[in-house]
């Protein structure tokens, strides 16, 4: 038995006692691989560090899924389970990320492909509203076009949140939508989502206590505590290993709804190793390189 499969079965165990079925939606066929089976293929599939669907197929041969689907059912099947993979890697959020009052919130780019190509690139421009465009990213002082991941993390280093936008649009708009996912809870987050006006709304709406540093040219400036700027390079890592292990920015899709699956199965597999660490294996759920099996 290959290692993908062993591990393709101790996803699937897990799975089957946090879902409360196999299937989620009609089908007029019963199919051979059910909607639970595909998602774990997936999720197993994305932290063994297989990304790429030709490559997976390979892997299958002689083992005991070959031809229980076919590829281009496959990838028709796993984006209408968009919703469903979410909600699995909710639940599982949920439960690591119960009492938690500290949340760490960030965005890091997302290129679709290189300036000079931008103006001919047809890439994720199939939804009205979801384009790709060109945006500002700080931190490496440089231009790109495509688009910005949002989220929000426990201090732990569990995801509890997390959305895509256009890469122009400014970080701080993320925090509208935090105001109906979230509350009563401290946000930790760095000078881009500085505005006391907002500051002053999460608190007085969802009681969301929303710290960042003071620029040193402002009135009443006091340091930014030790303990939070420790706290916020936990984000920082969970960037670093979506970059480096689960290849985030490398992208196969040429649809937006192909491009946000992609995203979400790369997170719900780094949340699902998580998971596996706290509550089958009780070690450190953010040892992420090592084997599952």
């Amino acid at each position: 038995m290959s290692n993908l499969i062993r591990k393709y079965e101790l996803i699937l165990k897990t799975f089957r006692k946090i879902s409360l079925s196999d299937n989620f939606y009609y089908k007029p066929v019963k199919p051979k691989l059910s909607d639970l089976e595909l998602i774990t293929l997936s999720i197993t599939a994305e932290s063994s560090g297989i990304d790429s669907e030709y490559q997976l197929f390979r892997e299958l041969r002689f083992s005991k899924l070959e031809g229980r689907i076919e590829r281009s059912v496959y990838n028709r099947r796993k984006r209408k389970l968009f919703p469903f993979i979410e909600e699995l890697r909710k639940k599982m959020a949920v439960k690591m990320n119960d009492q938690k009052k500290y949340f760490i919130v960030d965005s890091m780019p997302l290129e679709i492909c290189k300036n000079a190509r931008m103006t001919r690139s047809k890439i994720c421009k199939d939804q009205d509203g979801a384009f790709p465009n060109q945006g500002f990213c700080a931190s490496q002082n440089a231009r790109y076009y495509g688009y910005k991941l949002h989220a929000v993390c426990s201090s732990d280093g569990v995801f509890e949140n997390f959305d895509l936008s256009p890469a122009s649009v400014h970080d701080i708009h993320y925090l509208k939508d935090i105001k109906t996912q979230m509350s009563d809870c401290v946000l930790l987050g760095d000078k881009g989502y500085l505005s006391s006006e907002i500051q002053i709304n999460l608190f007085e709406t969802v009681k969301i206590k929303l710290e960042t540093p003071i620029r040193n040219n402002q009135m009443n400036f006091k340091t930014y505590p030790f303990i939070f700027k420790k706290s916020r390079k936990r984000i920082e890592t969970l960037f670093l290993q979506l970059c480096d292990q689960f290849m985030i920015r490398r992208n196969y899709a040429k649809t937006f709804i192909g491009f946000k699956n992609t995203i979400l199965t790369k997170i719900t597999a780094l949340t699902t190793i998580q998971y596996l660490n706290k509550f089958v294996f009780g070690r450190n759920i953010n040892n992420i390189k090592v084997n599952l099996i």
